[in-house]
């Protein structure tokens, strides 16, 4: 009786830290999932605030792939990513501060608008796929209604972005 008493002692507090870590977890986004609102700016420093409203979400991972990306968007022009109502973020959470130097830079030259994710896990509940651009689509509330994933060099954004 006594070793079941120190038994449960041991299980129920691991137990309970188990469930909050779970809790705590961020949950990847995935089809149905509501995209909660976050701030970041853009390569000017004007703020942005994600909105209901947006119908695609672009989020670039990694500095190879987003190169890819903003040729292929630079070439649509400034107009192309608004009126589709779909907005371009790129991570440069724990870019170093020599990388900073040229590609911010680099980043006003371009047309199209990239919001800078430059928060600790403000990208973690998007799901990604190396070397591609994660692409949700989204219905007036937010919602995710579909996932997708470009790969800007062999496939035509005009397929994802309809």
């Amino acid at each position: 009786m006594k070793k079941i008493a120190l038994l449960n002692l041991l299980i129920i507090p691991f137990l309970i830290f188990s469930a909050q870590a779970q809790e705590t977890a961020v949950k990847t986004y995935e089809k149905g999932s509501k995209v909660a609102e976050f701030k970041s700016a853009d390569q000017h420093g004007r703020a942005y605030t994600y909105k209901k409203g947006t119908r695609y979400l672009m989020i670039t991972f990694d500095m190879s792939t987003g190169k890819k990306a903003n040729k292929v968007l630079h070439e649509k022009g400034a107009a192309y990513l608004p009126g589709k109502k779909a907005v371009y973020v790129a991570n440069i959470y724990g870019m170093p501060g020599i990388g900073r130097r040229f590609a911010l830079p680099k980043m006003k030259k371009y047309a199209h608008p990239i919001i800078l994710a430059d928060a600790k896990g403000l990208l973690d509940p998007f799901p990604t796929q190396k070397g591609k651009v994660t692409v949700l689509a989204l219905n007036t509330r937010g919602v995710v209604t579909a996932i997708s994933y470009w790969e800007p060099k062999s496939q035509k954004i005009e397929d994802i972005l309809k």
